[in-house]
């Protein structure tokens, strides 16, 4: 994999000088929110990362390279482009053989980051467990690809939970089996993306970027296998109601399943459904809990080179 890695000076700098690096995903770009909000908020989430005093690695592949932080440039052409794919685990090499424009999952985006030694990743919400369709009990167990790399990869990872139409009880059962350490960031509950509560609680509540880089230190101490996941619950102002979010949810099921979308497309079109019912509300809190992201995951990311 290293060999296949390309860096932006900056990021390649900030490696040498052993200087926080926050990774971001680029799916989010392309396939997460419309133009021109994902090219913005793509710049805007950098910014924070910076005004934080980490240096910010979007990855994504171009060209036949895993490519480590990209170019003002890079990032339009990832919010423009029709042609960027979405790429799992699976679709790698694939895309990298092809030299096609591909924007990184969470699987993929944390895999590229623990190769090229970066210990942060943020990003907004990790794929899990998929509920199954209205009157379909034979539907396959669709797991994402993200739970499994959590357990097996030395990163941590911050976001604002796991996406809301996800089954989270099944999900954090599987984060559990996997052995991932799952801390709630200023909260005791493990949020649902758009909301703050999902019911469920987390291992353990961190109040403090140091709370939790002591924790991650300690995890890599004892070369367990597998990371971390801090969750960061949406900022209140910006949150929805979870009522609200499930009635749209079974809609959204159930209109999924009426169209046959399955696979990787199932994520991409249940967000975009939400987005749409709530006249753009679920878009920006998109937007807040990324943003919100960002802050925190760097704020451990140099509590975390400070520890050590």
């Amino acid at each position: 994999m290293k060999y296949l890695l390309s860096y932006t000076p900056e990021v390649r700098e900030a490696l040498d000088r052993n200087r926080p690096v926050v990774a971001l995903e680029s799916t989010i770009i392309s396939h997460g929110m419309p133009y021109p909000e994902n090219l913005r908020t793509a710049r805007e989430v950098e910014e924070i990362v910076r005004s934080q005093g980490a240096v910010p690695a979007t990855i994504a592949v171009i060209g036949g390279r895993c490519k480590v932080g990209l170019t003002d440039e890079e990032l339009e052409l990832l919010a423009t482009s029709p042609e960027a794919v979405k790429v799992s685990l699976r679709d790698l090499p694939v895309v990298l053989a092809r030299k096609s424009l591909g924007a990184t999952t969470v699987a993929t985006t944390a895999t590229i980051a623990a190769a090229a030694g970066i210990d942060v990743f943020v990003t907004g919400g990790i794929g899990g467990v998929h509920r199954k369709s209205p009157g379909d009990p034979a539907q396959m167990w669709d797991v994402s690809a993200d739970l499994t790399v959590l357990g097996r990869t030395d990163i941590t990872v911050v976001c604002a939970g796991a996406k809301s139409v996800l089954d989270i009880g099944a999900t954090l059962e599987v984060l559990e089996t996997l052995g991932v350490t799952v801390l709630g960031y200023r909260t005791d509950r493990f949020p649902g993306f758009y909301t703050r509560d999902t019911g469920f609680g987390v291992d353990a509540r961190v109040d403090t970027p140091e709370e939790a880089a002591a924790v991650i230190h300690a995890r890599q101490q004892t070369m367990l296998p597998g990371g971390v996941l801090v969750v960061n619950p949406v900022p209140e102002e910006h949150a929805m109601d979870p009522d609200e979010v499930e009635r749209h949810i079974a809609d959204a099921l159930k209109a999924m399943a009426a169209e046959g979308v399955t696979g990787k497309a199932v994520t991409p079109y249940l967000l975009a459904r939400l987005k749409e019912v709530t006249g753009g509300r679920a878009l920006q809190t998109n937007i807040a809990l990324v943003k919100h992201n960002a802050l925190v995951g760097a704020q451990i990311a140099v509590a975390l080179k400070a520890g050590k």
